[in-house]
């Protein structure tokens, strides 16, 4: 069966973490300007017909040197885009053309090797030291996730493209999962199962790891991309944000002190609880507001997919299950501790009218 020759194709390899609650991207742009950083609008570095952010995020170009993999030249740019609720991204651009395959090989060496994922680590909290005050709440990016956009812009194809996933999904299953060995017929099928083309010309087929786009303008459809996998860390990090909180909450109801026998321990320890779940509904509200499809069915098809293939629903599920767990926590908690004042001014009442029923006794045998 004659193969795929790839004329133009670009690897763009996806890293996002999470340094904070909220960045100040007015603030942010403001200090890179006083250290000489050049910064844009992501926007204007692909322009979005249709798919837009509120507020729109922020672009840094960075240099790329002395990164090499084996035979391939990497970009001289990485591609760094900060976001309002807290989420950086970093992108490196890698340029491949040859048989089908060629894709596989990347896609494999990619997966293996730490070198592009460390080197993203270290620009990120370069850029934290930077922009610390424009960052609420920072935090070190200790949680990455990444993933790889195959776009091809121009290849010559044996067939029909919507006909390529049934004709060759061996090779389009193995660069979707990074996989040198053969894939069994069902592995094959679940790998090219998540696609979908506007056209006759394009095609977009979504996987877990990676994502392979056929078309020759694809910004709109890696820009929603981009956004499930912001989606998916923000998720992964308020996830373990409230069990977190969880294990705070449940340390608080098996740990006896004197000063839980007083009703006074639980106070801080509530506030933060409660601080978790505003913050997890702030998260929960930017994240979902962040990107507005402008009436374009088609990219809601796309983002669709890319939640159901990242299992979005499910991990909002979790989260709002977790929330609701923290919430039920807090307020029995609260009660409790309320009750527990109740009975101690209780007691305080009965020795009161205790002391005021033995003090007359006691001051006419001492003579006071």
């Amino acid at each position: 069966m004659a193969s795929v020759i790839i004329k133009e194709g670009i690897c763009h390899a996806l890293y996002v973490c999470d340094i904070g609650l909220a960045i100040n991207l007015d603030r942010v742009r403001r200090l890179l300007a006083r250290a000489d950083v050049k910064t844009e609008a992501a926007t204007s570095r692909r322009p979005q017909k249709f798919a837009g952010y509120q507020p729109p995020p922020l672009h840094v170009a960075q240099p790329v040197p002395d990164l090499h993999l084996t035979g391939r030249a990497i970009a001289p740019e990485a591609d760094m885009v900060l976001y309002d609720f807290g989420a950086v991204t970093v992108t490196y651009d890698i340029p491949f053309a040859g048989p089908l395959e060629e894709a596989g090989r990347l896609s494999c060496e990619l997966n293996e090797s730490d070198m592009l994922l460390n080197d993203a680590r270290r620009r990120v909290e370069a850029l934290l030291a930077r922009i610390r005050r424009a960052v609420s709440r920072p935090r070190a990016p200790s949680m990455f996730e990444d993933y790889l956009l195959f776009e091809v812009r121009d290849a010559e194809l044996p067939g029909p493209l919507g006909q390529l996933p049934d004709r060759q999904g061996q090779e389009i299953a193995r660069i979707l999962r990074a996989e040198t060995q053969p894939l069994s017929d069902q592995e094959v099928a679940d790998a090219v199962s998540v696609r979908l083309s506007y056209g006759p010309d394009d095609l977009t087929l979504i996987d877990w790891n990676a994502a392979l786009i056929f078309d020759r303008a694809a910004e709109d459809v890696r820009d929603v991309l981009e956004f499930a996998n912001i989606e998916l860390l923000e998720l992964r990090v308020l996830d373990a944000q409230l069990d977190d909180s969880l294990d705070r909450s449940y340390d608080i109801l098996s740990r006896f002190t004197w000063q839980r026998l007083l009703g006074i321990s639980r106070v801080s320890s509530l506030r933060r609880v409660g601080q978790m779940q505003v913050d997890g509904a702030i998260l929960f509200e930017r994240v979902s507001n962040a990107l507005k499809l402008l009436g374009d069915q088609y990219l809601a098809r796309v983002y669709r997919l890319a939640s159901q293939r990242f299992h979005l629903a499910e991990w909002n599920a979790g989260s709002l299950r977790k929330l609701d767990t923290i919430e039920s926590l807090y307020d029995k908690l609260s009660d409790r501790n309320a009750n527990r004042r109740l009975e101690i001014l209780e007691w305080i009442i009965i020795l009161l009218i205790a002391f005021e029923i033995v003090w007359p006794f006691v001051s006419r045998r001492w003579g006071l």
